[in-house]
């Protein structure tokens, strides 16, 4: 019986790792690929003369569980199905739980989060925050 050199023998094993790699990537469903959506947070905002707040989900999303925000401190599972307004945020309510200070920026620095375009609504937006961000240095007031 003839041997296989190493070499033949490596190109098969890549050959088959490629096909095997190959093969999920067409296999797996398009939607397992999306990414957790910036929330754009404007009930009060335009009103009150402030850009829109932008709510990046899916930077707390890989730090906390669902249950953390949803359920601990009573964030609805839909955009804008909340009343949060800046009083409650300073009392400690919603964004304001952690947003304190000491546990992450406080809301002294409001350009932080009400970076959004001017009349963006309420939404989960899909495109990236870069999309939807003021460039810094811009304020976070309307101009």
């Amino acid at each position: 019986m003839k041997q296989v050199p190493w070499v033949t023998r490596v190109r098969r094993g890549l050959t088959a790792l490629l096909f095997a790699v190959v093969a999920i990537t067409l296999w797996t469903p398009s939607d397992s690929r999306a990414e957790y959506g910036d929330i754009v947070i404007n009930n009060y905002a335009d009103a009150a003369g402030m850009r829109p707040a932008i709510f990046p989900h899916w930077f707390h999303r890989i730090r906390f569980r669902c249950k953390v925000c949803h359920a601990d401190l009573g964030f609805q599972f839909k955009a804008g199905g909340n009343e949060i307004t800046m009083l409650k945020i300073i009392d400690g309510q919603f964004c304001g739980a952690c947003h304190n200070g000491e546990v992450a920026w406080s809301v002294e620095n409001c350009d932080l989060c009400h970076s959004g375009k001017p009349n963006t609504p309420t939404q989960v937006h899909e495109s990236t925050i870069q999309k939807l961000a003021v460039p810094v240095g811009q304020g976070g007031s309307k101009k």
